[in-house]
């Protein structure tokens, strides 16, 4: 391989003496004004038609070959699309072509209109790209929202997100770690607008380029731009029930040598939810059975803007600056009703009512700069980015409990306050170098993150009345994590096959320092400082089978990296008897994965399908275990969920996917993923081996009613899972949701969507342990309705919903 790199380079300079001109333009999607990545140029001699010279579109859909001077017939290709011809052209200097629109085969304008409106999907050498567009089940609601109704992903009621039923799963933004989804954090992502989403990849076999971390893949979220000459923009407002109300703005200001964005948004929600949970106790307990209820009221007022500005240094350079912040004030209470039994009969029973208050600032700067070295082939560039991120979070926690039955009387009132700082420096270069038809990428990345977590407990003595603060709970944690990455990839492509080629080298430090408030309490130091080196190859393959049908292979090596809560060794305080406790002992995992894939596209329909097989060392799983300790107040076993590392986890399964549009005014999406795990390991003598296996399926329709009522729904069931410990029963929810273009250039657009229209969104889970068994239910959020309206100002529609010929590499965020 470099062999071949250095030959070519050599002959570089004799080449550069032969007269050429540039022939250079962009190929887009007619219907959808979107670029087209890899379309092949062709120019081919008026002789015999031989191909004189050609090549491959970039991620903006731009080429650019260089040609002798003379006549040549030229063709534009890209799978599934009509071939353009131009055929007797003639180039006598440097020449641009412009836009080239390149339709899809077979399909009408009517038949467009319905495509605009649903989630698209392309298929990469290393990704598939789920263009969201105007997904109208989330008009209003927010990027989990978007992201539960992408195929392959499943965001479950506590909003936590899977790939392929593997929450361990790596989330960027516009293709880099960001503070907007916080360090390591998906709550953001119930406050963020699903609206500010053009794109969302999702890469089952990364390459080189992206971060090792996360087993189960990446999810890269691509955040729209806007792209059109002049000052344009959108304001959107929303109204629901439960109280969902909002406030948004994405103006643009584009001239020829700057484009100043900005995205602006306040959110003023409420979130009921509610749980179930059924102890029953077969080890040392004062009761034998313990019946809880919960009500969650979470309120939350959150602020985000996102502004900056683009420099066009010159024709071959920029510079981008820009700025995020995210301001919430949230306010949970949660109601907790607690009854006891002793030998069949209720013994007593407690209200515990806990209201806590947050407050989280998160603040994000990045700086990029793109430059291009030469006219005659755009993609040869260096990129590099720089970025700084923080975040503020302040939660206090008032919890009072009263025993109500069979007396009145004070059982625990605690007061806490936890305070959590975090800040991360992001350094970033990589460069592209095109080699005729193939491509060389080489990369450095270095991640550093410090967190400080500070938590005090006081507790009320029963006796006295005095807060005492608790000297066993209380205590500093602080956290560094520092991942130092360098990375290599080549590719190439010969005649049907083609490959991407990648090594990836990381070097993580986690260091952890536990400051107890009174360290003389403990026999052992919880501090610790680990290093470790990895090596992370990668390989891609694709082979066409013809003009719309490829088969692809993938590998990869991932690495998943303990978050800080799974670290610190010191309690949650949410319950007195089940409490959550980091593991300071843990390990990060690594996995092997391979992923075959198939495509085929037929006029009407497309068949997206593969089959993929990972196998971890060192994975982790939470484990409930008795810890021997009864509460002081009322002598109720305490209950510890706890991380460690299994042994191995094998996991496989299959995907389908099928897009269908049998008539203009219907498109359906169906989706199913099976899969399968096995984990073998053991913690404390106790075997935590299991065999599992689940399936998830996805529906999705979009009909156009009369007086052009776009009309949507999504259906989508999840199977039973099962693990060492725990039986979790399937979920089944439906979505609805109904839109209306007003005015003569369709810029008001009125929607309204149901999510969860049977209520039925809830995790039934039945737990069985040596001591213990339970039975849980729970509901993160109760039916939601929502109404939206969007009004857009010098700015087609279709323009609103997908975005622009930037690339998100160029550090918006």
């Amino acid at each position: 391989m470099y062999k071949k790199i250095l030959i070519i380079l050599a002959f570089l300079p004799v080449v550069g003496f032969a007269q050429k001109y540039e022939l250079s333009g962009k190929v887009i999607d007619k219907t959808m004004d979107y670029p087209l990545e890899y379309a092949s140029i062709s120019a081919k001699s008026m002789e015999d038609g031989a191909i004189v010279n050609g090549g491959v579109t970039n991620r903006k859909g731009e080429f650019s070959i260089m040609l002798e001077k003379g006549t040549y017939n030229l063709e534009i290709e890209y799978i599934s699309f009509e071939v353009r011809e131009i055929n007797n052209f003639t180039i006598t200097e440097d020449t641009d072509l412009g836009i080239i629109q390149l339709g899809a085969k077979a399909d009408s304008l009517d038949e467009v209109t319905v495509v605009a409106e649903t989630t698209q999907v392309e298929v990469r050498l290393d990704k598939k790209i789920y263009n969201v567009g105007k997904d109208l089940t989330t008009s209003g609601g927010t990027v989990s929202d978007a992201l539960g109704n992408v195929p392959s992903v499943t965001v479950d009621i506590d909003g936590a997100i899977s790939l392929r039923g593997n929450s361990n799963v790596r989330i960027l933004i516009n293709g880099k770690p960001s503070s907007i989804a916080g360090f390591g954090d998906q709550d953001v992502f119930q406050q963020l607008p699903a609206n500010a989403i053009e794109s969302v990849e999702v890469i089952t076999s990364p390459s080189a380029r992206y971060d090792a971390e996360g087993t189960a893949g990446i999810i890269n979220i691509i955040l729209k731009r806007e792209k059109t000459l002049g000052f344009n923009g959108s304001i959107r407002g929303t109204l629901g029930d439960p109280k969902n109300s909002g406030a948004f703005a994405d103006l643009n200001l584009r001239t020829d040598n700057f484009n100043v964005f900005t995205s602006l948004g306040f959110t003023d929600r409420v979130s009921p939810g509610n749980s179930f949970s059924d102890v029953r106790y077969t080890g040392n307990s004062n009761f034998d059975r313990i019946i809880e209820n919960r009500e969650f009221d979470r309120t939350g007022q959150n602020f985000n803007l996102n502004a900056g500005v683009e420099y066009f240094i010159d024709d071959m350079s920029s510079i981008t600056a820009s700025f995020f912040t995210r301001l919430g004030d949230d306010r949970d209470v949660s109601t907790n009703i607690n009854r006891r039994f002793d030998d069949g009969v209720e013994n007593s029973t407690t209200e515990r009512i806990e209201e806590e208050l947050e407050e989280d600032e998160r603040y994000q700067y990045a700086l990029n700069y793109e430059k291009r070295f030469d006219k005659d082939n755009r993609d040869h560039k260096l990129t590099a980015d720089l970025q700084y991120s923080n975040s503020d979070e302040t939660k206090t926690a008032i919890i009072n409990e009263n025993q109500t039955i069979p007396v009145d009387s004070l059982v625990a009132f605690q007061d806490n306050l936890e305070t959590e700082f975090e800040e991360g420096f992001l350094i970033q270069a990589d460069y592209v170098l095109p080699i005729g038809d193939a491509q060389f990428e080489a990369g450095f990345r270095g991640d550093y993150e410090d967190q400080t977590q500070g938590f005090l407990v006081q507790r009320r003595n029963l006796e006295t009345g005095e807060l005492v603060t608790d000297e066993f709970v209380s205590s500093d944690f602080n956290f560094t994590q520092n991942v130092t990455a360098v990375y290599t990839q080549f590719g190439d492509k010969m005649g049907k096959f083609s490959y991407l080629l990648g090594l990836r080298y990381e070097n993580t430090q986690l260091k952890g320092n536990t400051i107890p408030l009174v360290p003389e309490n403990f026999d052992r130091s919880f501090d610790f400082d680990k290093n470790f080196d990895g090596l992370f190859p990668t390989v891609n393959l694709v082979y066409e089978l013809g003009e719309d049908e490829n088969v692809t292979l993938g590998y990869n090596r991932r690495i998943n990296r303990p978050r800080s809560w799974y670290l610190n060794p010191f309690p949650s305080q949410s319950s007195r008897i089940n409490v959550f406790q980091g593991n300071p002992d843990l390990n990060p995992s690594f996995a092997n994965a391979f992923d075959l894939g198939y495509l085929k596209r037929w006029e009407k329909l497309t068949l997206t399908s593969s089959a993929y097989f990972q196998r971890e060392s060192d994975a982790f799983e939470r484990v409930e275990r008795d810890t021997g300790r009864l509460t002081e107040e009322d002598g109720i076993p305490i209950i510890e969920n706890i991380p460690i590392n299994l042994s191995t986890e094998e996991r496989y399964g299959a995907e389908v996917g099928v897009l269908y549009n049998p008539v203009k005014w219907l498109r359906t999406n169906l989706s199913f993923n099976y899969f399968k795990f096995k984990t073998e390991g053991s913690f404390e003598g106790i075997s935590y081996g299991a065999t599992n296996e689940s399936y998830f399926g996805r529906f999705s329709s979009n009909i156009i009613l009369p007086g052009k009522i776009q009309w949507q729904t999504n259906a989508f069931y999840r199977g039973p899972r099962q693990n060492a410990q725990t039986e979790t029963d399937p979920i089944a929810s439906v979505d609805l949701g109904f839109s209306k273009d007003f005015l003569k250039e369709e810029n008001l657009t009125v929607s309204l969507n149901i999510r969860d229209l049977f209520n039925s969104r809830k995790r039934d889970q039945f737990t069985v342990t040596e001591n213990f068994t339970s039975t849980t239910s729970s509901q993160w959020r109760v039916r939601q309705i929502t109404a939206t309206v969007v009004y857009r100002f010098n700015q087609q529609k279709k323009d609103q919903r997908r975005g622009g010929d930037e690339d998100y590499d160029e550090g918006e965020f």
